[in-house]
């Protein structure tokens, strides 16, 4: 029998750009290493998000975008998971505290996913059900990029 090839593997479709915080005080540092050693402890194999953008603005790629992320229970297939560093006040309260730098990466970010997958829609992950019960990613991801 003759070798059976797939190529699904380097292909999937994405109809969903989900918008998250990492739900950290934004007076603390957390970094990528952070969120890696969070995750792994939490029973995942490596960052469940695709990227992660720090309070300095720099983007880290975490995961490929056609690899499944691990970021939001029963989306994850078809979506694509954006994380921003904060999300808390200093009384660990939740906050938009999106830094400037973060704000200016994050919309080049979805611009350019936009441009890859222009059907796709944005979304904050509290918003992608109303049985979740977060407030992640503390701001409304879907009016704020209604336009892109």
């Amino acid at each position: 029998m003759g070798k059976v090839y797939c190529f699904y593997q380097n292909y999937r479709e994405v109809s969903l750009l989900v918008i998250h915080c990492s739900a950290t005080r934004y007076d603390r540092d957390f970094p990528v290493e952070a969120l890696r050693s969070s995750h792994k402890a939490r029973g995942f194999a490596d960052i469940g998000y695709h990227f992660y953008i720090t309070r300095d603005g720099e983007l880290h790629r975490c995961r490929p975008v056609n690899q499944i992320g691990a970021h939001a229970a029963g989306w994850n297939d078809h979506s694509i998971g954006i994380c921003y560093e904060g999300g808390l006040d200093e009384q660990g309260r939740p906050a938009d505290t999106r830094t400037y730098a973060q704000r200016c990466t994050l919309m080049d970010l979805l611009r350019q996913l936009k441009r890859d997958y222009p059907e796709a829609r944005i979304l904050g992950h509290y918003q992608l059900s109303p049985y979740i019960h977060k407030a992640c990613p503390c701001f409304d991801a879907r009016e704020e990029y209604l336009t892109l």
